[in-house]
């Protein structure tokens, strides 16, 4: 296999963002961690009992958790690509409620078994740093390996909150791969708010030192 040479800096055009991408992966279930119980949450999966996915809620929900970290890969499909996805039976999609509101995300992708992939897992703002985010991987590791797959992988990029990657090694995630990704500032494509992830600057094509 071929690679570029990728020491020292490159721009980037503007209008564009960059980050690295960790690929995390786990071959068996981790030795539990304590985890404190928590009445006041509840790991709920959705089965759409409208018999068709909820595609306002899920990006609501989606949007929510993500906007500030520049989650935008879901945003910017169409409905019908989005509720194709969703529908999949080896789809999961479970929320975290608390008080009656969805508040958090766990997707599990199933569709390349032996292989399960974490695909998103987030929470809202109000409760990161307060011990859901440790209560719901407990959770979502039970859930996962519940099927006995071959491994469990999820990836997290610099873009996203910056314990993200510490977190999941902790929940006994391994780094395994490291990769660039660029694309359209979601920002300036209109997917996302323009004042989104205010500690990411927006650079407008155009404008130059």
């Amino acid at each position: 296999m071929t690679y570029l040479d990728l020491n020292g800096m490159t721009d980037l055009p503007a209008g564009k963002v960059a980050s690295i991408v960790t690929s995390l992966e786990m071959t068996a279930p981790p030795e539990p961690r304590d985890a404190p119980g928590r009445d006041d949450l509840a790991l709920v999966l959705m089965d759409w009992p409208s018999g068709a996915p909820d595609i306002g809620w899920y990006r609501e929900l989606y949007r929510r958790i993500g906007e500030d970290w520049l989650w935008f890969s879901r945003l910017e499909l169409p409905d019908d690509a989005l509720a194709a996805i969703l529908d999949h039976p080896d789809i999961e999609v479970y929320a975290l409620m608390a008080d009656g509101r969805a508040e958090g995300i766990v997707e599990l992708d199933r569709r390349r078994a032996p292989d399960v992939e974490l695909a998103f897992f987030g929470l809202s703002d109000g409760f990161v740093g307060k011990g859901a985010g440790r209560w719901m991987m407990t959770k979502a590791l039970e859930i996962a390996w519940s099927t006995g797959p071959r491994r469990l992988w999820v990836h997290t990029c610099t873009l996203d909150h910056p314990a993200a990657l510490p977190f999941y090694i902790r929940s006994g995630f391994r780094p395994f791969r490291r990769s660039i990704e660029v694309v359209d500032d979601p920002r300036l494509t209109g997917v996302l708010r323009r004042d989104a992830a205010g500690h990411i600057p927006v650079i407008l094509p155009g404008k130059s030192g």
